[in-house]
């Protein structure tokens, strides 16, 4: 049976579950104090909320009626974990991307390699690309496509992916910034085309960074910047 579309709310509470079972490995599975903050964070976090104990523990519920989340009871209060992989039936690496996606918004491939950096390290962008494509091709006997493929945005060289686990994309993800020489209303389409291309060249610059990294790891050699 197809999953049912999450809201805003649960989304961002099963995605910091998932990263945090990730990269705070000791102090998982969470308390609802723990998914509090994690969900508020303000790195990391696109876009930002200010969830309430409340809205998160309505959440969790709703997700354990999903049996995407998992109640222990351990100590002084009770304890969270994801079954995110298990439900969708999707692998470990998918659901890296999946978290992401929901913790972040769209992203490219590029992004998401290096942004996944702490979840899953990824061999190349095509290795992304791959499980991303294998998400958007998802039969409909297994639920249907995870994610989408956005339009490419004026001035970016790499088009974003979307998750659809809270139903279809946004509209205005969908449809291209008008370019800056735009008769009417263009004059906010040059930002945010120089935003998009400042974003790419940082993704760049990070992943061609990490590479040189590992790199001089293999050699023996410092790393640059170090004595």
């Amino acid at each position: 049976m197809p999953l049912r579309p999450l809201t805003p709310t649960e989304a961002r509470v099963l995605g910091t579950l998932m990263e945090k079972a990730r990269t705070v490995p000791d102090s998982y599975p969470l308390t609802l104090n723990a998914v509090v903050s994690g969900s508020n964070q303000k790195t990391s976090r696109e876009p930002l909320m200010q969830l309430s104990d409340a809205e998160a523990q309505e959440a969790l519920d709703e997700l354990k009626r999903l049996s995407l989340v998992i109640e222990s009871s351990g100590g002084r209060a009770s304890r969270y974990e994801h079954n995110f992989s298990r439900v969708l039936g999707v692998p470990d690496q998918s659901a890296a991307l999946l978290g992401l996606l929901m913790l972040r918004g769209p992203q490219t491939a590029g992004e998401l390699r290096i942004n996944s950096e702490r979840w899953h390290r990824f061999a190349d962008i095509s290795s992304v690309e791959a499980f991303l494509d294998e998400l958007q091709e998802r039969s409909a006997d297994k639920g249907g496509p995870l994610v989408q493929k956005l339009p490419r945005a004026p001035g970016a060289r790499e088009q974003r992916w979307a998750h659809l686990l809270c139903g279809p994309v946004d509209e205005a993800w969908l449809t291209p910034s008008a370019p800056a020489n735009a008769p009417s209303g263009g004059g906010a389409a040059a930002p945010a085309a120089l935003q998009a291309r400042v974003d790419q060249l940082e993704a760049e610059v990070a992943s061609l960074r990490s590479e040189l990294n590992h790199l001089c790891e293999q050699l023996g050699l410092s790393r640059p910047g170090q004595e």
